[in-house]
């Protein structure tokens, strides 16, 4: 079976350093923050560009305390995409604010940011675009529009750590940029973690007391915060894989290349790059109205394949209160009917690539 992603394949690369940082780690008696989280924000800041970084345990933690941050809650509208993983409309109405959806583009499965303005009111406070699948979404316009209506804009980086837009790192762009370093990210932890990178020293300070109980020092809790500390062992092993990342992204290039060149003739929708970004591939995601037929035709194959994602948030049951339906973003619930996910891991052999290719083309 080619699974959808091998990380024993990844860590068997890298074994000896892993397990040596996490052995140092083990051996200090620090397990939580300490100068291996420090270590890695600092790293984390530099690559993404911006002067600040806060490790946090999850990626849907760092877009809730990113809003948290800005005092968005109950009365607050936030604009975001119809069609991403459901952390980023999730920690909207978790705070009490309104999730407003707008629909996507087919070719990029990014927000269509022609439709943004037409959905802002006066409770508009932040615009969540997310940079789907590693491609990163149209920012020069997000920002525009954000200028103009005095709004925030938080970065969803969660598959898109070392993309880049018009020359620049995604998250170094909006106010905020938030990642996640869920085990199959580019930049994977052994467990759940996350980051918020910023160029706003007064909302990093603010993060750093969000995110150990409101504390500005031990037992002095000037806020109401979260426990949400990225732990030391998964800050070693990130340190040691960071290394690696823009190696891992450039083989995830040459492998969508390939793809995208050799299914090119076949009716797909194929995640090709827009101009002057660098897309980095966490999925390599196709479109079709046969995605089930295909999705079942290559398991008999022995290919792994995965859906990201099957229901569009609007039409998500935890969202039905908002009363949408699947007209109100018809290219959302479209892509949730027909797109797949084909292996594109850096480890895959060249052999396994080319059966899927066959594979690929032989169904149709």
């Amino acid at each position: 079976m080619i699974p959808i992603i091998d990380l024993k394949a990844q860590y068997a690369s890298l074994k000896p350093e892993i397990d040596e940082a996490i052995a140092r780690v083990i051996v200090s008696g620090t397990y939580i923050l300490g100068p291996e989280v420090a270590g890695l924000e600092k790293e984390i800041a530099a690559y993404a560009g911006t002067r600040f970084a806060v490790g946090l345990n999850s990626g849907t933690d760092a877009l809730l305390l990113a809003l948290k941050a800005y005092d968005i809650g109950p009365g607050d509208e936030v604009i975001t995409t119809a069609f991403s993983f459901i952390a980023t409309a999730e920690v909207i109405s978790f705070l009490g604010a309104k999730p407003v959806f707008v629909d996507i583009n087919r070719e990029d499965f990014n927000i269509n940011v022609d439709l943004i303005e037409a959905r802002i009111t006066p409770q508009t406070k932040a615009i969540i675009p997310v940079h789907l699948y590693g491609q990163p979404a149209d920012m020069d316009r997000v920002m525009a529009i954000a200028s103009k209506h005095k709004l925030k804009v938080i970065e969803d980086c969660a598959q898109a750590l070392g993309a880049e837009y018009q020359g620049k790192r995604v998250g170094s762009i909006g106010d905020m940029g938030c990642i996640s370093f869920f085990p199959t990210k580019n930049l994977g932890a052994y467990g759940d973690g996350g980051m918020i990178v910023t160029n706003d020293e007064n909302a990093c300070a603010t993060l750093k007391k969000l995110h150990v109980h409101g504390a500005g020092e031990k037992y002095v809790h000037e806020l109401l915060g979260v426990n949400s500390r990225l732990d030391a062992l998964q800050a070693a092993v990130l340190r040691v894989k960071l290394k690696s990342l823009d190696t891992w992204i450039n083989r995830r290039n040459e492998i969508a290349r390939l793809y995208n060149q050799q299914l090119a003739d076949l009716p797909l929708v194929l995640p090709i790059p827009k101009k002057n970004v660098r897309h980095v591939y966490n999925q390599f995601t196709i479109a079709t109205d046969k995605r089930n037929e295909l999705q079942k035709y290559l398991k008999e194959k022995q290919i792994g394949t995965a859906i990201h994602y099957p229901i569009s948030l609007p039409l998500q049951q935890a969202f039905s209160y908002l009363g949408y339906n699947q007209s109100d973003c018809p290219v959302a619930a479209k892509a949730a009917a027909t797109v797949l996910s084909i292996p594109a891991f850096p480890e895959i052999a060249a052999a396994d690539q080319e059966k899927i290719i066959t594979a690929i083309k032989s169904f149709f």
